[in-house]
């Protein structure tokens, strides 16, 4: 073997003995437990180190019974674990941790959840789409989105009674919105009843939530969209402005008709007046003449000649106050004492008629 070999391949170690082995962990214990010794080392304390300690370790362990709830919180108490009592806003007591601990839940913070799906893309996923749409009481598909806000009403029932208040907020929200669409019309859906149909699912949310001991208070719930799928809107365009053309037709009948039938409706009353006016004019007249002709008859009974008479006499005064021309009969039969009359004015000059007037140029 040459010089290269041993120094490749050196010559093992005696071995040592078991009782040099067990000296040399026992020299690294104590080392060890030399050098961290003075770190955990405790100090040496009096009866009073020891009851001082006790005391401060006492009080820190009994403040931990004093509890503040902040105006906006309630204090859920748990007693191991199980809920107790639940609190309101101030400083209060309970047990020491561990024996009871306090949750403090926001019960005046308004949260807000929505439902139903955004505007469905042409290219999205078709199961996801579907998922927004909902069927309305004439048969026709929508989707619809909307906001629920919320707040925690009584929170030991929202902390223990549900496991996920949240999804349990929008599930239930889903559903009753879902269930009131299905009672409504399209068309009402798209315009008139919208605020109706919030109102509704609140009234049907809050019913829902509180029969599952929930503990929330919907405040309210506003309609944000709802129209149809996408894939349809076009053809759904044209029907509506095709019932907007039939609305506007049907108000102009509408309005023609209430323009034509108040004033036929008024000129049949007027007729209907005036004929009432002219009967009783023509019966009035009747009367009035029946009236008169009774004294006449009366007496013409008592005194025929005399009646007579003056009936005549009336008569020729009525013919002659017409006449323009009385012829006198002077022969004195009779009438010898009528003076003659006679009618100037049928003499008079008729006024000249005025001068022609020349026209231009012309002679006159």
């Amino acid at each position: 073997m040459d010089k290269s070999d041993a120094r490749a391949n050196p010559p093992p170690a005696a071995p040592e003995t078991e009782g040099e082995a067990e000296g040399a962990r026992l020299d690294v214990w104590r080392v060890t437990k030399d050098s961290l010794g003075g770190v955990f080392r405790m100090p040496r304390l009096g009866r009073r180190g020891i009851v001082a300690a006790i005391g401060v370790v006492a009080l820190a362990w009994l403040s931990t019974a004093l509890y503040r709830v902040q105006p906006d919180e309630k204090g859920v108490v748990l007693r191991f674990g199980q809920w107790v009592a639940t609190t309101e806003p101030g400083l209060h007591a309970r047990l020491p941790w561990p024996i009871e601990t306090v949750l403090l839940p926001k019960v005046t913070q308004v949260n807000q959840r929505q439902i139903g799906v955004g505007p469905s893309a042409g290219g999205g996923d078709a199961q996801s789409n579907r998922g927004g749409q909902m069927l309305t009481g004439d048969e026709n598909i929508v989707e619809a989105d909307a906001a629920v806000f919320w707040k925690i009403r009584d929170p030991g029932r929202y902390l223990f009674k549900v496991d996920n208040p949240e999804l349990a907020v929008r599930t239930a929200a889903e559903g009753a919105l879902r269930d009131v669409i299905s009672r409504t019309p399209i068309q009402a859906a798209m315009s008139t009843s919208r605020q109706q149909i919030a109102d509704e699912t609140r009234y049907l949310l809050q019913r829902l939530l509180d029969a599952e001991q929930a503990g929330v208070e919907i405040t309210q719930v506003q309609l944000q969209r709802v129209e149809p799928p996408l894939a349809v809107i076009d053809a759904f365009n044209d029907v509506q402005r095709a019932r907007a053309d039939q609305e506007r037709a049907r108000n102009e009948a509408e309005a023609y008709a209430n323009d034509i039938l108040p004033r036929a409706r008024g000129e049949a009353g007027r007729i209907r007046q005036e004929a009432e006016a002219y009967k009783v004019q023509v019966v009035n007249l009747a009367h009035g003449d029946a009236d008169a002709f009774l004294p006449l008859l009366r007496s013409y009974e008592r005194a025929k000649d005399v009646t007579a008479w003056r009936l005549y006499l009336d008569s020729v005064d009525e013919v002659l106050k017409k006449a323009s021309k009385v012829i006198v009969d002077t022969s004195g039969k009779g009438v010898a004492s009528v003076v003659p009359y006679l009618p100037v004015s049928e003499f008079k000059t008729p006024p000249a008629a005025p001068a022609a007037v020349a026209a231009p140029g012309g002679t006159k």
